[in-house]
């Protein structure tokens, strides 16, 4: 099997079980992308696939007018394959290739008997283009509605930055060079980035890359973060050797950074999945970081809490992840109306069970990459209300649309993601 074969089937394949058997994209990708050795067939795997998530209600709409009769259970690996021809359209790349290797792929799947139905919808596709469909659509409709009624006047705009590609953001190890410094090393290597007045650590590159291409990434010099998650840093801001939990720590982005700026800190990072721990530690070291590490759960603090309290607490909680859409889009298809309430029951457990852990005259950073009210503003106005001796304090306009509980940033503004901000001092 030729390589534009490979990579078409393997897009084809990734797309079949994260459409149609709820897996995640994430862990999808990771899985079938280390069987591809070239890492351009590996970076078109991932375009084809993102491309084909994000433009999935225009695809379907193209398949659903011009397919006689409607694609069953049994072929849903040829939708997939279908979403990936088009996929590969929408990106621009040359017609009679995206035909052969597409066509050539069906066969390889097993379903030499459909190669001219592929060839056929795809050279219409080619004639007519590709229905068109508001960014809206690709929304479950109860969601879209959250959307609607928590940001009415940005919803739209919502909409239409989750859609898109979004940046690629680094940030570079303060103690390993300067981010100055750093940008010019990319611009040696011709990588082009700009950078941010509000971030001192960051640099943004227009066009994503392979970590492998960043000098310096295998000695800890720069890391893979948002914008948004790099302002946690800035909002927590513990003092110099302070005690610090960070109580959902994976993948470890947020404790590194603090530990890069000032690595007095004793920073305690946990996580309740023990080979997500394994990963950040191994993160850790290539920083080299001294963090600790654990694998535990923030809601059992009689588990593995010494009793010693925290000067300062971040908890970025499990959320819907609906500010991250365009960097996860199979959000869309794997999120659930009722999954909302459990989130909401989950992230108070957590508050609630790591305020006593903290020491008085602490910090404790509430923080998701989520857009919904319901877990952001609304969550810690319910906390407030329950607990005597918490109180907010305000963060400068930089951080995002003031809700009166926090700071809410909405995906694209500013190039970052969306994400939630809302610092809680303890008397």
């Amino acid at each position: 099997m030729s390589n534009g074969i490979a990579t078409r089937v393997s897009a084809a394949r990734v797309l079949d079980v994260v459409l149609h058997r709820g897996r995640s994209l994430k862990a999808t990708l990771a899985a079938a992308l280390p069987a591809l050795a070239d890492p351009r067939d590996r970076a078109l795997v991932e375009a084809i696939v993102f491309t084909a998530l994000r433009q999935r209600a225009r695809f379907d709409a193209a398949l659903e007018a011009w397919l006689a009769k409607p694609l069953g259970a049994r072929d849903h690996e040829l939708r997939a394959l279908l979403h990936a021809g088009f996929a590969q359209l929408s990106l621009g790349m040359p017609d009679h290739a995206v035909v052969a290797a597409t066509v050539d792929a069906a066969r390889a799947l097993g379903r030499p008997h459909q190669a001219g139905l592929v060839n056929a919808v795809l050279r219409r596709a080619q004639r007519e283009g590709l229905p068109a469909a508001g960014d809206e659509a690709a929304w479950p409709r109860w969601l879209a509605q959250r959307i609607r009624t928590d940001w009415p006047g940005q919803a739209d705009a919502i909409f239409a930055a989750s859609a898109e590609e979004a940046p690629m953001w680094l940030r570079v190890h303060a103690r390993a060079t300067t981010r100055d410094g750093y940008l010019e090393r990319l611009h040696e290597a011709g990588i082009d980035g700009q950078v941010d007045a509000s971030l001192p650590d960051a640099i943004r590159l227009d066009a994503a890359l392979p970590v492998q291409q960043l000098p310096g990434f295998d000695d800890g010099v720069v890391s893979v973060q948002d914008g948004a998650a790099q302002r946690v840093a800035d909002a927590l801001s513990p003092r110099p050797q302070a005690r610090v939990l960070d109580a959902c720590a994976a993948p470890g982005g947020k404790a590194a950074h603090l530990a890069e700026r000032d690595p007095s800190l004793r920073i305690t990072a946990l996580d309740v999945d023990s080979r997500r721990v394994r990963r950040m530690q191994d993160a850790f070291v290539r920083l080299k970081l001294d963090i600790e590490a654990a694998a535990a759960d923030a809601t059992r603090p009689d588990t593995w809490w010494d009793g010693v309290p925290f000067d300062a607490i971040l908890l970025d909680a499990p959320c819907s992840a609906t500010g991250i859409v365009r960097r996860q889009p199979d959000v869309l298809l794997h999120r659930r109306e009722t999954d909302i309430a459990a989130l909401v029951d989950a992230q108070a457990m957590l508050l609630d069970a790591a305020w006593p852990m903290l020491a008085a005259g602490g910090t404790l950073l509430y923080a998701t990459c989520s857009i919904l009210r319901e877990e952001n503003a609304a969550q810690v106005e319910a906390f407030l209300a329950r607990t005597a001796d918490a109180a907010l304090e305000p963060l400068e306009a930089g951080f995002g649309h003031d809700t009166g509980f926090g700071a809410q940033r909405l995906p694209g503004e500013a190039g970052m993601d969306g994400f939630f901000y809302a610092r809680l001092r303890k008397a």
